[in-house]
């Protein structure tokens, strides 16, 4: 009976999140994914369950893929397309989330940046100021059934099963079943 209930809220929200996809698509040519973070911002601001439900109808559309069962919170935003979301993830409030895929049942604390890779901004051209250089986008994996603590900032790829320790900075790929923490994250135990 809940999960019914369940299915129904949601199809009702994807309906009412339905113009702003429509909206969405027609100024996404021009915007590209300026306009994707735009609306992400705007979807940020719902509180609560309704919210979640919201953000997510939204990009389910709007993203790469993103499941139907899964929680975003109040705040967290989204900055690039191409981002995947599997069944079962947790993400808490206050998070900024570049291009990535997160696998599935890992939980994501609050405020925890998932930026994509370490070369999203170069600054080797003195020439040029900072923000007129170029960078680039890496797609950062997650894998699946993973806990990122609060704060913790990510640039690299984490395995399967992997807790990272509340405010690490994970500037290396972790392997799977590990324990990270610190600045630069380093791997205290396996699990």
């Amino acid at each position: 009976m809940k999960k019914a209930i369940k299915y129904i809220i949601s199809s009702l929200i994807v309906l009412l999140v339905f113009p702003l996809y429509v909206l969405f698509l027609l100024g996404r040519p021009v915007f590209k994914d300026s306009f994707f973070a735009s609306f992400s911002q705007f979807l940020s601001l719902f509180p609560g369950k309704t919210g979640s439900y919201l953000r997510v109808a939204f990009y389910r559309n709007a993203m790469s893929s993103c499941h139907s069962n899964v929680v975003i919170s109040f705040a967290s935003l989204f900055f690039q397309q191409d981002t995947e979301i599997e069944e079962g993830v947790y993400i808490g409030p206050q998070c900024n989330i570049g291009c990535c895929k997160i696998g599935r049942n890992s939980l994501i604390a609050s405020g925890v940046h998932i930026m994509s890779g370490k070369k999203q901004h170069y600054f080797n051209d003195l020439s040029i100021p900072i923000l007129q250089q170029s960078g680039h986008l890496k797609k950062i994996s997650i894998g699946e059934d993973c806990w990122i603590g609060n704060g913790a900032l990510i640039m690299a790829n984490i395995g399967k099963q992997c807790v990272v320790g509340a405010g690490s900075v994970v500037v290396s790929d972790v392997p799977d079943f590990s324990i990270v923490v610190g600045n630069p994250a380093k791997l205290v135990k396996k699990r």
